[in-house]
């Protein structure tokens, strides 16, 4: 009984003294600026001010955000996915502080609404412990604001997939004028299922290269990913793995390259991170004249 009257009094004294009060006051996190003040998703934000030493989340908004801790007097936040214009707050044991003004979202205006990821991005949280295989992937859809997007195609003449494990890079697959998909819906994106349809393939003899013709099913987003099987990792300590492509975008087309680690190189789809854990996603690529190296890489983790 003495003690439960002890912690009561205790407790009153720590909520209501003006010691206590002003203890807790001067350890409260404070924002004093943000930089930059607007970008897209996955944009590197600045946050300078005091007391984040003990700092549990960065909101924008009520989104949470991955971060990082420099000092006391500084954190670097990324920008979350589908993240609109909002003031971030810095969340401490000792309360929270609240950007003056709000954080501008302004993502790449080329790449439409919808989609999944307006920029690319590498997933902070490493692949779950067992997770032995990795499977590199590709997006393709048209763009339906452009005049001319019926006729847009992406041609694919090769993918590999590359693995730093003990300091060395390890090439898992490598195929040329071939790649495995489907047609997902893109309304909302991939449905929130597993639904797809075969993905109708031409081919270019010439360029030795699989040609996707996106603006024939402006509805779907066309998922392809490497002809070879998921491959196994290597055994070691692994420092991530990166995607190529080389491949030809023509006017009102886009692509997006990324990665994900499996549990097996046989585990079926189970749902999202079930079975299969993202790595991330490139940034998009758009149309030009030639043909361009497309990639993603996870070594290093996040660009803070």
């Amino acid at each position: 009984m003495g003690i439960a009257k002890h912690a009561r009094v205790l407790l009153i004294c720590v909520s209501l003294t003006p010691a206590c009060s002003a203890a807790d006051q001067s350890y409260a996190p404070e924002i004093v600026s943000i930089s930059p003040t607007s970008g897209p998703e996955g944009a590197r934000v600045e946050i300078a001010g005091k007391n984040f030493q003990d700092a549990s989340a960065v909101l924008f908004g009520t989104a949470s955000s991955t971060f990082k801790l420099i000092s006391p007097e500084k954190l670097i936040v990324l920008a979350p996915r589908w993240v609109t214009t909002s003031a971030i707050t810095v969340v401490t044991p000792s309360g929270q502080a609240t950007s003056a003004f709000a954080f501008a979202v302004s993502n790449d205006p080329r790449v439409p609404d919808g989609v999944g990821w307006r920029a690319g991005y590498v997933n902070p949280v490493p692949p779950p412990r067992g997770f032995n295989s990795v499977l590199l992937w590709g997006i393709a859809i048209a763009d339906t604001r452009l005049p001319g997007h019926q006729s847009a195609e992406v041609e694919i003449a090769r993918t590999r997939l590359s693995c730093r494990v003990d300091g060395k890079a390890v090439v898992l697959n490598d195929d040329s004028g071939s790649v495995r998909g489907g047609l997902y819906l893109r309304q909302p994106w991939f449905g929130g299922n597993d639904y797809s349809e075969p993905m109708p393939l031409a081919y270019d003899p010439p360029n030795r290269a699989v040609v996707l013709r996106v603006g024939e099913r402006t509805d779907r987003v066309w998922h392809f990913w490497s002809a070879s099987s998921r491959a196994r990792l290597p055994a070691g300590k692994l420092e991530g793995c990166t995607v190529k492509a080389r491949v030809k975008i023509s006017p009102g087309a886009l692509l997006q390259m990324g990665m994900d680690y499996w549990r097996s190189p046989t585990a079926l789809w189970g749902g999202s991170g079930v079975n299969n854990h993202e790595a991330g996603a490139s940034n998009w690529y758009f149309s030009a004249p030639h043909w361009q190296e497309a990639s993603f890489t996870d070594i290093g983790g996040p660009q803070f």
